[in-house]
């Protein structure tokens, strides 16, 4: 469609005005300046809070301001405190929630609260005592001139004085506190990121007299019950497959036993250690800690199948291949008067892979 077709009230007012002029030989009319829609309006004439003249409202408002960022940091301790007090299996009924976690809901709750009344306290001093005038400011280079800095230096001061920051302490200072404690309820999170440690990683089960226990038939194990060339894993006496910390005291615990004639023994102390050839290593590797199964009768060889870490049983279970650290621990055994194989103590020094207080 052309413009020809286009009814002449609907055509733009230029438009429309050169077409009449062409059309009937009219004068174009000029359009005015109050009749552009794009007119900039202008800002709306300020009207002041009832903060703004009442000092009786600001202080009102400064307390309110206080009291949230003083309930923030009564929130931020609550956090900290239902840390210590709640065990982490402990179950509470909340509704409409059911059975929740009493740990988990109070950390939650604690927390959240204390990082809304940080974020209400800012809001409520924003929109009742910092100063609300719009100020309009035309657009500018990007390099700014020396005087547009000092404008602005000036500005920040200004606002700085508007914002009450310095006049008003007790806002400032109670939004100091609930900011500065806010932070330790992340410190706290770092305590759940597991137990403590302590020594727990350099004992195991094995102490003087527990009998070696075969894993497979669950009876004590004999002299006579271990061949040249076998192979057979053992756990101390006392664990049971149903204990609730199977788990956590077999992976440290976890033993294997061979028999080696005893002239093929080339390490002293391994020796001495063993009971008529027999001996018994840790079977988790000194690399990452996976369990090792795989052993070589002829060359006396013992194979991590995770990262091929390999260890001569026949001299002290040292590294002959792969990225393990260390020697596999050996520990010491005997027999007990039931001519049972027993540990004369327990390892000499921590299992599995080197850790960062192994010393």
């Amino acid at each position: 469609m052309s413009s020809q077709d286009i009814p002449e009230e609907n055509l733009p007012q230029e438009q429309g005005a050169a077409h009449g002029a062409a059309g009937h030989g009219s004068t174009a009319v000029a359009q005015r300046a109050d009749d552009n829609p794009f007119a900039d309006p202008g800002l709306p004439a300020h009207k002041p809070r009832i903060q703004d003249i009442d000092e009786r409202a600001a202080k009102r408002s400064e307390r309110a301001v206080a009291l949230m960022f003083t309930l923030s940091m009564l929130a931020t301790v609550g956090f900290i405190a239902c840390f210590v007090i709640f065990p982490v299996d402990k179950l509470v009924y909340i509704w409409p929630f059911g059975r929740v976690s009493a740990l988990n809901f109070s950390l939650g709750l604690t927390l959240g609260a204390a990082l809304f009344f940080i974020g209400a306290g800012a809001v409520h001093w924003a929109r009742t005592l910092m100063s609300d005038q719009e100020i309009a400011a035309e657009r500018h280079p990007i390099e700014a001139a020396p005087e547009v800095k000092a404008q602005v230096m000036a500005d920040w001061a200004a606002g700085n004085e508007e914002s009450g920051f310095g006049r008003r302490k007790l806002v400032r200072n109670t939004m100091f506190g609930a900011m500065a404690l806010v932070p330790l309820a992340g410190v706290v999170l770092l305590r759940d990121l597991g137990p403590l440690p302590e020594k727990k990683l350099r004992t195991t089960l094995w102490a003087k007299g527990k009998q070696l226990i075969n894993m497979n038939t669950m009876e004590p194990l004999r002299p006579e019950d271990i061949t040249v060339g076998s192979l057979v894993f053992a756990m101390p006496e006392g664990l049971g497959y149903d204990d609730h910390e199977f788990q956590k005291e077999i992976a440290k615990a976890a033993l294997m036993i061979v028999r080696i004639r005893p002239d093929d023994i080339k390490d002293k102390r391994e020796l001495e250690w063993s009971h008529e050839g027999i001996v018994a290593f840790s079977k988790i590797c000194t690399h990452v800690g996976c369990p090792i199964s795989l052993y070589e009768q002829q060359t006396h060889h013992v194979l991590c199948p995770c990262h091929q870490s390999t260890f001569d049983l026949a001299d002290g279970a040292r590294v002959i291949f792969g990225p393990a650290g260390h020697a596999l621990p050996q520990l010491r055994i005997g027999v007990n008067t039931e001519g049972n194989l027993e540990a004369l103590g327990d390892f000499a020094e921590p299992v599995g892979p080197s850790f960062w207080e192994r010393g």
